[in-house]
């Protein structure tokens, strides 16, 4: 690209990349694609997303940010009519009580180790990290420097995208939160035999 291309071609180049990535793409990708540096690819997605999300032409899509990265992904009001265009089934991929409530424990004290989270909840939760790591909702972040050197788990773009956010700094305060434990002790139980089950 030997002459500076206008903006609006690096608008379409953009467009092209994300929809043909399938997957959250780098401002670090898109700057060496469009020959600028990261910082001027993000401003250039910010401007984007704001002429393509507030279109007056309806879409079924929409060009999401994150802190690092961005993606084009369908609206979740359409999550239903993909399923069944796509055939997946519409109970799959939900997630019980007890594996959010694992996923709500890391993306709040990130990066946690397995025991951490065992403390926190006084459970094992070996089966819901393998469930969320499986969903790519989570993955190791590295290990904790203490003998044995466990692994340290935080969330992915996946999650973030998944809960509808640009970054994690969007998470609701810990003090907006209400939680029934009476309810949750009462269930525990019986969403991990149920998980077991499945």
């Amino acid at each position: 690209m030997q002459n500076e291309l206008d903006i609006t071609k690096k608008l379409e180049i953009i467009e092209a990349v994300l929809y043909a990535a399938g997957h959250p793409v780098t401002y670090e990708k898109l700057g060496d694609v469009l020959e600028v540096t990261p910082s001027v690819a993000k401003e250039l997605v910010c401007m984007y997303e704001e002429k393509y999300n507030n279109s007056d032409l309806p879409r079924g899509i929409q060009l999401i940010r994150f802190d690092k990265a961005c993606q084009l992904c369908t609206k979740s009001e359409y999550e239903s009519q993909v399923k069944l265009a796509l055939g997946v089934k519409q109970g799959r991929g939900n997630l019980s009580n007890s594996s959010l409530e694992v996923l709500a424990i890391i993306a709040y004290h990130q990066p946690v180790t397995r025991a951490y989270i065992d403390q926190v909840r006084g459970l094992d939760s070996s089966y819901s990290v393998a469930l969320l790591m499986e969903k790519n909702l989570i993955e190791k972040k590295g290990r904790l420097d203490v003998p044995g050197r466990p692994s340290l788990y935080g969330t992915t773009l996946d999650f973030l995208r998944c809960f509808g956010l640009s970054s994690l700094d969007q998470l609701p305060s810990v003090e907006m939160l209400t939680f029934d434990t009476e309810e949750d002790n009462k269930n525990e139980t019986e969403n991990t035999l149920a998980e077991n089950e499945q």
